[in-house]
């Protein structure tokens, strides 16, 4: 099972984040646990300084925009 974490604290780019997260999710029919990460403590400690942030698999994939269900596809897919 793939694990995604959407980090962000609630700003209208991190919920964009997380709908397109789960829209690719469902879409590709791939295994995944969804996590949305709103700790400013525990984003910090990540050392992401922009968010929304994408970590796959404990590995940061995005930070600073919120991507589309298209590159989100193709991130799972790597």
């Amino acid at each position: 099972m793939v694990k995604i974490e959407v980090l962000g604290t609630g700003c209208a780019k991190c919920k964009s984040l997380l709908k397109n997260v789960e829209k690719a999710v469902a879409e590709s029919g791939i295994a995944a646990e969804v996590i949305k990460v709103d700790g400013i403590q525990e984003i910090m400690e990540r050392g992401v300084m922009m968010t929304p942030a994408l970590y796959i698999d404990g590995k940061s994939v995005m930070t600073g925009r919120t991507a589309t269900v298209e590159e989100i596809k193709r991130m799972l897919k790597k």
